[in-house]
């Protein structure tokens, strides 16, 4: 299967503990669940015009959840914190 960089990152995660992380060059996405951290790094690096040192994976597996006597469960999902390089510019997207 061919995926383009946009499908491979889904969205940046903004929380407080990822903001923390921008000030260590370290950003914080969702992505497909099938791409590779080799993937991961080239989406990143033709999407935002930066320089990746390395990527870390997170796999969440979603959690049960009920209303009232129906059962589901919130969808798996994967999460990546992408660090630059040292000499890299930063992510626009992340600032303020």
């Amino acid at each position: 299967m061919n995926m383009t960089s946009h499908d491979i990152i889904k969205r940046p995660i903004i929380t407080e503990q990822s903001m923390d992380q921008v000030a260590d060059k370290k950003y914080t996405f969702e992505v497909a669940k099938s791409a590779n951290k080799i993937q991961i790094k080239k989406a990143v690096e033709e999407i935002f015009k930066v320089k990746v040192a390395n990527v870390t994976t997170i796999n969440y597996i979603g959690k049960n959840k009920r209303m009232g006597v129906h059962q589901g469960k919130r969808a798996d999902w994967k999460k990546a914190v992408v660090k630059l390089t040292a000499d890299s510019k930063t992510i626009e997207l992340f600032e303020n």
